[in-house]
């Protein structure tokens, strides 16, 4: 019988021990084409207004994506051969020569990657219509936008190519198996002993130590460049060294004083999940370590994502108060803006003002001790935006708002920057002093407002006088007048935007923005980018599920002879079925938490210039969305080991 022949019969015979590496490699395969799909869709290129960074995000995210499916089918192909090494053994003894051992692994991986491809490529062709059309949803396009429904050509000659290169190389190191290993090493590859591992203390305390030191460097107020490299570094080196030292030293410690609880250890069967979780640890360091980084990386991306996405139309609305908003660049141009606004029937106006502005240079000198964020503004002597007391509160009624201010002959209220979580307590004392031609007045800070009512600008830094004060500086200056409007439905009226930006195309003077482009912008970038994470997270997932559960299957493979004396000395199977539950829990459950408190630290140092925003509601979606799917493997894996250490 030739190799091929006998990879096909072997296959054929054994189709059962196949199924779970099949299954990995077909989930891999089907994501990959799904998500290279979406990247040559021209229904979806063609329903953005900013699709020319469609495929390049696809692109770069679709590398990411292939290098995660190697080292996913890597593990898997491990995990596989192994369980196969005493069957290879076996052909050894009986005559089988190599080559020939070598050259059946080969074809019989090759033949598993063609079905695979085959397949998945299949699948992924009815699934990319419904993940493109989720897509269409998360970027807020035209209701009457379609996906078409078919293979793409370009999608599956990627995919072919990639998972070719993938299958080639495992191919490579089945082949390569039998000459590895040497028949007693095949044959006792599920005989390995396993130790106790010491357990430290002083281990344990570093290992907390080295982790919340890392959570307080993340966490702490970043005011420059280097300083935010510097605290990342720190906390990313204390995190990575804490969280494999909190697998190695604290988790044994942990397990070896619940074995000094007499009380509780000989309670049922508390001894056995105790004792063989203490021995078995430290075989778990490294796939806990990966999973706890890989969750926490992953959870707190999808959060962050998430949140923006949550917050798109908010976010928007603080950066763009107004519906349309542009500096008066004579009567022309301002009387044909104001005709095309209100020639839109379908978002009537519903407020209209002029707000003047004096733009001043600012020695911002007294200001060096406020903790500012060093994106809201950094240097000093850069542009300050003046307005009016009276100006400022007309505009804020007019933006439905409750927050007015009033002030005395020279005194000045600051408005809080953009991505800033600034207070009153950190201006209170401090003064702004303007330069108006040779002279510098001196206004004393007395308040601090939160809410903007002209467009985000940079340099960040408005502030708001008294009338008097404003008028003799309105003398020295000649302020710029912003003409705002508020429309009703503005986040529809993408036809009005449209023109007037065309009207302002090559017009700077006009500084034209509009609430729309910013919202369709917001909208768009979040989306794709919420369903690229998400996409990815789905991955990761299934990597970090799948490694949990193919140790727990190698592990159940060689406890079986143990089990079966448990239940020989009368040990109930519901007693073992409550154990193996127990034992399992403890696996998935530990490298989760670890996972979320690194997730959590991460989505707060990304989020920390949303102020004001409650993240209740978007954490508690994302995260659980994450546990719940994790908490599936978990049930499967159970049911699993269930069946094999504890037949009916």
């Amino acid at each position: 019988m030739t190799p091929w022949e006998l990879a096909k019969k072997n296959m054929r015979g054994n189709a059962r021990n196949y199924a779970i590496y099949f299954v990995s490699m077909l989930v891999s395969v089907v994501i990959y084409y799904t998500f290279v799909s979406l990247q040559y869709s021209k229904d979806i290129e063609a329903g953005m207004a900013s699709s020319q960074n469609l495929r390049t995000v696809f692109m770069g995210s679709s590398v990411v994506l292939a290098l995660f499916a190697a080292v996913f089918i890597g593990y898997s192909n491990a995990f596989f051969t192994r369980n196969r090494k005493k069957e290879i053994g076996l052909y050894a003894l009986l005559g089988v020569r190599r080559k020939t051992i070598g050259q059946m692994l080969l074809y019989e991986n090759l033949i598993l990657g063609a079905v695979v491809l085959a397949a998945g490529i299949g699948l992924g062709t009815l699934l990319s219509k419904l993940f493109g059309m989720i897509l269409v949803r998360l970027l807020g396009t035209d209701a009457t936008t379609s996906v078409g429904f078919g293979l793409s050509l370009e999608a599956a000659a990627n995919t072919i190519a990639v998972f070719a290169l993938i299958v080639l190389a495992t191919s490579l190191y089945s082949y390569r198996l039998i000459y590895k290993f040497s028949l007693i090493e095949l044959f006792r590859a599920d005989k390995k002993g396993e130790s106790a591992p010491r357990v430290s203390v002083v281990a344990a305390l570093a290992a907390a130590l080295l982790i919340a030191a890392g959570y307080i460097a993340a966490l702490q107020e970043i005011h420059t460049t280097e300083q935010f490299a510097l605290n990342m570094g720190i906390a990313l080196v204390c995190i990575l060294l804490g969280t494999w030292l909190l697998f190695r030293a604290a988790v044994p410690a942990l397990l070896a004083a619940c074995r000094r609880n007499k009380a509780r250890y000989y309670r049922g069967t508390a001894m056995i999940g105790v004792s063989q979780l203490l021995f078995r640890v430290r075989g778990h360091v490294r796939t806990f370590s990966m999973i706890a980084l890989l969750s926490g990386i992953t959870l707190g991306i999808f959060s962050i994502v998430y949140i923006q996405y949550y917050f798109a139309e908010r976010s928007t609305a603080e950066s763009r108060p107004f519906s349309y908003e542009h500096a008066s660049a004579g009567p022309a141009f301002d009387d044909a803006v104001r005709n095309v606004i209100d020639a839109d029937k379908d978002h009537p106006v519903a407020a209209h003002l002029s707000i003047p502005v004096v733009e001043l240079d600012a020695d911002l000198t007294n200001l060096r001790d406020i903790p500012i964020h060093y994106y809201s503004y950094a240097e000093p002597g850069k542009t300050v935006s003046v307005l009016s007391a009276s100006a400022y509160n007309e505009a804020s009624e007019a933006l439905g708002r409750h927050e007015t201010v009033r002030l005395a002959s020279g005194e000045a209220a600051a408005i809080r920057p953009m991505l800033d979580d600034q207070t009153y307590a950190e201006y209170e004392g401090q003064s702004l002093e303007l330069r108006i031609g040779d002279e510098k007045q001196t206004l004393p800070f007395v308040d601090l407002l939160e809410g903007r009512v002209l467009s985000w600008r940079f340099p960040d830094l408005f502030v708001v006088v008294d009338d008097g004060t404003w008028a003799e500086l309105a003398k020295a200056a000649a302020p710029t007048v912003f003409e705002v409007y508020s429309v009703e439905g503005q986040e529809k009226a993408g036809a009005t935007a449209d023109r007037l930006s065309a009207m302002a195309a090559g017009r700077d003077e006009a500084r034209l923005s509009t609430f729309y482009e910013e919202y369709k912008r917001t909208q768009e970038e979040s989306g794709l980018f919420l369903f690229i994470v998400g996409f990815l997270g789905l991955v990761f997932l299934a990597a970090t599920g799948s490694m949990i559960y193919f140790k727990q299957m190698t592990e159940a493979h060689a406890d079986i002879g143990r089990y079966a004396v448990l239940r020989k000395l009368g040990v109930s199977r519901r007693e073992l079925r409550r154990t193996i539950a127990w034992q399992t829990l403890f696996v998935f459950v530990l490298p989760l938490a670890v996972g979320t408190a690194h997730g959590y630290v991460i989505m707060k140092v990304f989020t920390a210039g949303l102020v004001g925003m409650n993240f209740t509601i978007p954490i508690l979606l994302s995260m659980g969305a994450y546990i719940v799917v994790y908490f599936v493997y978990y049930a499967v894996c159970v049911y699993s080991n269930d069946r094999i250490l504890n037949p009916a």
